[in-house]
C-alpha cells in the first residue's frame, strides 16, 4: 500500500473518530457546560490519556513497531507473533500492578495534576471518584495499543484507525442512558469510558485474530527483544507524547486560574483535534513502518522521498485548516457546543483559546511527520531530548503568559513550544543527513503558505458579512456551512493557481502498490 493510500485510510477513520468525538462533546457541553462537573471529568479522564499517550500509543509503538517490523522482515510470521505475544503479557502485569497502585493513590494524584480545585468545596473528591472508574480504562487501550501497532506493521489501517469510534459512541451512550441513575452526569460519562476501553481491546482482538497473528497469553521472558523494547519506551515516552504533556502543564495551571478554565481548554483542543488527528497521527502511523521497511532494506533515498512527502501533505493539510480556525473559531464554537448549559461567555472563551492552539497546529503535525525518521532509525532518546527543551519552554512561556492572558496564554504556549519542537527535530535531521528538503517541498511550501493566506482573507471577507445574519442556530449552521465550503473552494483554487499542488497527481498517489 503506498503512503498516500495508508494516509488517506487511516486520515478517513480518523476523521469519523473526530466526528464522532465532536458529538460526544457535544453531548458534553449540553449535560455539563464548563461547570465544576465537566472540570472534574476532563481532570479524572486526562489521567488514563496521558499515559496512554505517553507510553502505549506514543513511546510503546514507537519502540514496538520497528522490532515487529524487523522480527516479521527477518525472522517470519511466527516469531514476530510470539514477539508480539510475549510483548503483550509483559505489557498487561505492569499495566495492571500501576492501575492497581494508582487507585489507591487517587485523591492524592488528583491533587498534584489540578491542586486548584482544592479551592471549591467537593471537587477534588468528585474528580478522584470520576478518575477511579476511568482508570483502567488505560490497561485496556494499552494493549489495544499493542494490537494495533501489529496491524499497521501488516499493513492493515483500517480496524485500528476506527477504535476510537468506538470510545466516542460508547461513551455517549453511557452518558445518556446512566446519567437518571448516577449522581451526576460526570460519573455516567466515567463508567461510559470504562466500557469503551472493553469493547476497543475486544474488537481489535477480533481483527488481529482475523489477520494471522492472534495474540494469546504468553508465558512472561525477559528475552533480549524484550528488554529492548523496555529500554526503548522509556526515552521515547516524551519524545512521542509532547503534545500531551504540554495539555498536562496547562491543565496543572489552569486549575488555579478560574473555574471552567480546565473546560474551555477542552473544548478548544477537541476541535483542533479534528485536523491534527486526521492528518498528524494518519502521517504518523502509516510513515513510521514504511520508513522502518526502506531503511531496514537500505533504501534510503527513499525513505528521504517518503520523509519530504509526508511532510508536504501536512502543510497543505493543515496550514488552511490553522488559518480557517483563526479566522472562523467563534463560528465554530457555537454551532458545535453553544446550548444547554453552554453560554455565549464560554463561547467566547473557548474561541479565543481555539485560535491560540490553530497557531501551533502546523507545528504539531510536523513534529508527527519527523519523530518517525528518529524512531525508524530505533533512536527514541533524540526525541526525548528535543521534548524536554520544548517542555521547558511550554512551563516558561505559561508562567509569563498566564498572567495577561489567561487560559488563553497557557494556549498560545502549548503553541509556541511546539514549533521549537518541530525546528530543532528539522535541524538535528539536517545535520545527520538524515534529511534534506527536496526541490518540490522547496517549491512547493512556499505556495501552500500563500493558497492559504488568500483562503484566510476570502474567510474574514464573508465572515463580516454573512456572519451578522445568523439569527437561531438553524441559520448559524448553514452560514458556517457556507463559509467552511467558500474556505476549501478559495483554498483549492489558490492552491492550483499558485502551484502549490496538481490535482492531477492525486490519483496515481492513492493507487495501491504491492
Amino acid at each position: 500500500m503506498s503512503l498516500f493510500r495508508s494516509i488517506a485510510t487511516v486520515g478517513g477513520f480518523t476523521m469519523l473518530s473526530r466526528v464522532t468525538g465532536l458529538a460526544r462533546e457535544m453531548m458534553i457541553a449540553h449535560y455539563m457546560g464548563a461547570s465544576w462537573v465537566a472540570d472534574a471529568f476532563f481532570v479524572a479522564f486526562r489521567f488514563p490519556n496521558l499515559f496512554r499517550s505517553l507510553f502505549a500509543e506514543g513511546a510503546f509503538n514507537a519502540a514496538f513497531v520497528p522490532l515487529f517490523a524487523g522480527r516479521l522482515a527477518g525472522d517470519g510470521a511466527l516469531a514476530a507473533q510470539m514477539f508480539a505475544r510475549q510483548a503483550l503479557t509483559g505489557m498487561a502485569v505492569v499495566l495492571a500492578l500501576f492501575v492497581a497502585v494508582m487507585e489507591i493513590a487517587m485523591p492524592w494524584a488528583i491533587y498534584g495534576l489540578a491542586p486548584g480545585f482544592e479551592a471549591v468545596p467537593g471537587k477534588i473528591e468528585l474528580a478522584a471518584d470520576l478518575a477511579r472508574i476511568c482508570f483502567p480504562y488505560l490497561l485496556f487501550i494499552s494493549l489495544t495499543a499493542l494490537q494495533a501497532g501489529v496491524l499497521n506493521s501488516l499493513g492493515r489501517f483500517a480496524a485500528a484507525a476506527g477504535t476510537p469510534v468506538l470510545l466516542n459512541v460508547v461513551g455517549m451512550a453511557g452518558l445518556w442512558a446512566l446519567t437518571p441513575l448516577t449522581p451526576t452526569p460526570g460519573h455516567a460519562l466515567a463508567w461510559g469510558t470504562f466500557a469503551a476501553g472493553i469493547a476497543q481491546f475486544v474488537w481489535l482482538a477480533v481483527a488481529v485474530r482475523r489477520a494471522g497473528m492472534g495474540l494469546a497469553p504468553a508465558r512472561p521472558r525477559l528475552t533480549p527483544e524484550i528488554r529492548t523494547l523496555a529500554r526503548r519506551i522509556v526515552p521515547g515516552a516524551l519524545g512521542a507524547g509532547i503534545y500531551q504533556v504540554n495539555l498536562l502543564i496547562n491543565t496543572i495551571i489552569a486549575s488555579t486560574v478560574a473555574n471552567g478554565a480546565v473546560s474551555y481548554l477542552n473544548y478548544a483542543d477537541r476541535i483542533n483535534q479534528l485536523p491534527l488527528g486526521v492528518v498528524g497521527v494518519a502521517i504518523g502511523t502509516a510513515l513510521l513502518p514504511l520508513l522502518a521497511r526502506q531503511i531496514k532494506a537500505g533504501d534510503l533515498d527513499a525513505a528521504r522521498d517518503s520523509q519530504n512527502r509526508a511532510l508536504e501533505l501536512g502543510l497543505l493539510l493543515t496550514l488552511p485548516a490553522a488559518a480557517a480556525l483563526m479566522c472562523v473559531g467563534a463560528p465554530v464554537v457555537q454551532v458545535l457546543f453553544q446550548r444547554g448549559a453552554f453560554g455565549p461567555a464560554e463561547t467566547q472563551a473557548t474561541a479565543q483559546a481555539l485560535s491560540a492552539f490553530a497557531i501551533g497546529l502546523p507545528a504539531f503535525v510536523l513534529v508527527k511527520a519527523l519523530v518517525p525518521a528518529f524512531f525508524a532509525r530505533e533512536d527514541t532518546r533524540t526525541p526525548v531530548k528535543v521534548a524536554g527543551l520544548a517542555m521547558i519552554l511550554n512551563v516558561v512561556l505559561n508562567l509569563a503568559l498566564v498572567g495577561p492572558l489567561a487560559h488563553v496564554g497557557m494556549a498560545l504556549a502549548t503553541a509556541l513550544a511546539s514549533w521549537v519542537n518541530a525546528v530543532i527535530l528539522v535541524l538535528l535531521l539536517a545535520r545527520r543527513g538524515l534529511f534534506t528538503v527536496d526541490a518540490r517541498l522547496r517549491r512547493r511550501a512556499p505556495r501552500i503558505v500563500l493558497a492559504a493566506a488568500l483562503m484566510a482573507a476570502a474567510l474574514l471577507g464573508l465572515h463580516r458579512l454573512l456572519w451578522p445574519l445568523a439569527e437561531g442556530q438553524g441559520l448559524a449552521l448553514l452560514v458556517l456551512a457556507a463559509l467552511v465550503a467558500a474556505g476549501m473552494l478559495v483554498f483549492a483554487l489558490a492552491a492550483q493557481l499558485t502551484g502549490a499542488v496538481r490535482w492531477a497527481e492525486v490519483r496515481p498517489m492513492m493507487r495501491r502498490r504491492p
